[in-house]
């Protein structure tokens, strides 16, 4: 297990980001690896940190501001922090009054120096920070405000340093390398350090500072006169040649829509969530025209399969390029070959892509294209398959059908491999010991808290092969392709298998196994996995209802949201990372699996949950939070070393969004699906900017659950379904105001 002093903390860290760059800092804006307690700060670009070291200070200077102006301080002007200044005096930190984000790739910091100005209890000078990241660029506008009766003389230093190791280095809690040894100049009235090595070349810039190689600083001197503000600009550029990820395109990737809702705390978590996914953006240096989401700050940076396929897809109601640049992305690098060392196998897509061996120093040693994951290739499949439903046109999905042929082989020879069902093993021992979505090597569990042993066949990637099977049969079959009737035999008897060998029974009923251990024994613990299940078609409608169930009771969705494993399971904690713990993306799948089952009440539980827990983040959701009860704590539990922003933490705001508008398109087949879960728990509810088939869709739906209006694509047949039946309307352009009988009957004469 991974201990304390090996795990950074990231929770109360400030991120500001920009694929395939982030600046990690304290809540102060400065930035300090070397620090006890410091976790992982840094700017990293493309798995590089380039600067360990960012430290804003003040001290006075008596001289006149005409003395000094665009000179170096006095002697000792450059000295650490803590080092004596000739007149005496320190360098002093600006106290951090307040930080916020402001947008992608913004933030804002405020600090007090109350040594500086009128010696009063009110400060008097304060230093505003805004910082902007871009891909490959810091910029920090520095913004020295006083409201001081006297002029303040004073120089402002900054110290930078950068060590250039690389995230596995910061992730195993190891300390900063010695600083590389920058140069310094004077380049056009700025003040100039540089450093890098064979890859990376990091720039730092300072109009007007004084710059100073040896001690690593930057400073000015100014006079602030009473009642003005002093704006000093700080520009940090980083390149890096070895780089196997880059900016994505500046194009918008998808389109933002409007949200209203009774409930306020859903239009403010899908907007924040926007803002983060936008900055998750990012692309290969081999493919920079596709973009992907990178999957999270600061562990995932990079493409994983998993996750940004569940990513994209959550997203396909925002329009289909992004499933479209992951689609091809993956394609790009299916697995052609059977490799032990990196799982690789024909047909696999991949897992994580990293610049060179991925080495945390406990044992797990990945190389730089890993294939260990058994669940990628049947989502890549129900990606593609979901596009195609949304309305990504023939012309880009042809020339990924040899992929989906390719990802479906892989599904049949896995299932003939393992017993009928999907499983995996670690061939090195040096790899993922789980390669699901709860890869962490304690996470399978039997019911009595004991450690499951591989191989293990998962019951959601069961679900996923099903769902993935027939999926793969409908597009077979409409690009007139061979194969689909074996893909429906094989789904209808990976469904009949799954029945017999999955479900078991405690004192509460019965309900899915996570897995079968190698011997094909149930591993029994009750687990958040079995919500995966309820989209994928592979349970019948009394087998969903019964999940629904026990989805739905306490010991799995009295937390701030569903919880990973049972409150009443061996092996529970509420901070163990898969087993006890909140994860976002895992509640919103099994909300979309509940809406989509008919089951409103247990989805409405758990989105309360999720937007209870979000007011306690700012609406940026992390990775995971704490699995206590709601009646135990006030606001969730934040899990220290969880990752924000998560792409498909994220993502999920989205996902809830389309959950409870019940929008289910099939625009090859000319209709849009509406199911409302009912009464909506946010009220009445108006998204506005959608996208389905290319083209802009409107819904507002009444808090009791009923359409009050549609404006979709001209063409698409609009279905509302609700308990009451189906109703039908055809739409062509905006056409608003609930469906009527009327509209039911000139339907079905056409």
């Amino acid at each position: 297990m991974t201990s304390p002093e090996r795990q950074p903390l990231l929770h109360d860290l400030a991120v500001t980001l920009a694929a395939p760059t982030v600046v990690l800092s304290r809540p102060d804006g400065d930035l300090d690896a070397a620090a006890p307690g410091a976790g992982v700060h840094g700017l990293f670009h493309a798995d590089i940190r380039a600067l360990s070291l960012l430290r804003v200070t003040l001290r006075p200077d008596h001289a006149p501001s005409g003395e000094h102006a665009g000179k170096a301080p006095p002697a000792g002007g450059g000295g650490r922090e803590g080092e004596a200044e000739a007149t005496g005096e320190d360098w002093l930190p600006a106290a951090a009054v307040m930080n916020a984000t402001d947008g992608p790739g913004r933030s804002r910091f405020v600090g007090l120096v109350q040594a500086l100005g009128d010696a009063i209890p009110d400060p008097t000078v304060r230093v505003d920070r805004q910082r902007t990241v871009t891909p490959g660029r810091l910029t920090e506008r520095l913004t020295v405000r006083s409201t001081a009766t006297k002029p303040v003389h004073l120089a402002v230093r900054v110290e930078v340093a950068g060590d250039l190791v690389t995230l596995e280095h910061a992730k195993a809690g190891l300390p900063p390398r010695f600083a590389v040894e920058p140069t310094s100049e004077l380049s056009s009235g700025a003040g100039v350090l540089r450093w890098g090595d064979q890859a990376v070349a990091v720039t730092v810039s300072a109009p007007g500072a004084t710059p100073d190689a040896e001690r690593s600083t930057l400073t000015w001197t100014l006079t602030v006169k009473p009642g003005e503000n002093v704006d000093l600009l700080l520009a940090v550029e980083v390149s890096d040649t070895a780089a196997v990820v880059t900016a994505a395109s500046p194009k918008p990737t998808w389109q933002r829509p409007e949200i209203t809702a009774d409930d306020r705390r859903l239009p403010a978590l899908v907007a924040q969530s926007l803002d983060d996914l936008h900055s998750l953006r990012m692309a290969t240096a081999e493919s920079p025209g596709d973009t992907f989401l990178a999957a999270g700050i600061p562990w995932f940076f990079t493409l994983f399969g998993r996750d940004s396929l569940w990513a994209a897809r959550m997203l396909l109601p925002l329009g289909t390029d992004l499933a479209l640049g992951t689609l091809r992305t993956l394609a790009a690098r299916q697995g052609t070959r059977t490799d032990p060392a990196a799982e690789e196998e024909p047909g696999k897509i991949l897992h994580e892509v990293r610049r060179a061996l991925f080495d945390d120093g406990q044992g797990l040693r990945l190389p730089p294209v890993y294939y260990g994951t058994v669940d990628a290739t049947p989502l890549w499949i129900c990606l593609l398959h979901d596009a195609w439903r949304w309305g990504l046109p023939a012309d880009d999905i042809e020339p990924l059908l040899p992929a989906l042929q390719a990802a479906l082989g892989w599904i049949d020879s896995a299932a003939q491999a393992g017993d009928g069902f999907l499983s995996y093993i670690d061939h090195t021992g040096t790899g993922l010991a789980n390669q699901g979505w709860k890869d962490s090597g304690d996470a399978a569990r039997y019911a009595d808290g004991r450690l499951a042993e591989a191989p293990l066949a998962l019951a959601e990637v069961q679900g996923y092969a099903y769902e993935a099977a027939l999926a793969g049969a409908a597009l077979l079959d409409d690009f007139e392709l061979p194969g689909a009737e074996h893909w429906r035999t094989f789904a209808a008897r990976l469904a009949d298998r799954f029945r017999a060998r999955f479900w078991v029974s405690d004192q509460q009923g019965p309900y899915p196994a996570m897995a079968l251990d190698g011997s094909g024994r149930p591993v029994d613990s009750v687990t958040s996995n079995m919500g995966h299940l309820l989209a994928t078609g592979i349970l019948n409608a009394d087998e969903s209802a019964t999940v629904a169930a026990r989805l739905a009771a306490p010991d799995m969705s009295d937390a701030y949201g569903l919880r990973t494993m049972s409150s009443q399971s061996g092996g529970f904690g509420p901070l163990r990372y898969h087993c006890g713990t909140v994860w976002p993306h895992d509640t919103a799948i099994a909300i979309a699996g509940l809406a989509h089952a008919r089951h409103p009440e247990a989805a409405a539980r758990l989105i309360e949950g999720i937007l209870a827990a979000a007011p306690a983040f700012d609406y940026r959701l992390p990775e995971l939070w704490g699995g206590d009860a709601r009646a135990d704590t006030p606001a969730p539990v934040p899990y220290p070393a969880a990752c924000r922003p998560q792409a498909w933490s994220a993502a999920s705001a989205i996902a809830l969004m389309t959950a409870l508008t019940g929008l289910e398109p099939d625009v090859p087949a000319g209709r849009l699906h509406l199911r409302p879960t009912g009464p909506l728990p946010v009220g009445a509810l108006t998204v506005t900017g959608l996208t389905v088939a290319g083209e802009r869709l409107d819904v507002a739906i009444g808090s009791d659950g009923r359409i009050e209006s549609v404006s979709a694509p001209e063409g698409l047949i609009v279905e509302e379904h609700s308990d009451e039946g189906t109703r039908f309307a055809q739409r062509a352009g905006a056409v608003p105001g609930p469906l009527t009988d009327r509209d039911q009957h000139a339907t079905r004469d056409q």
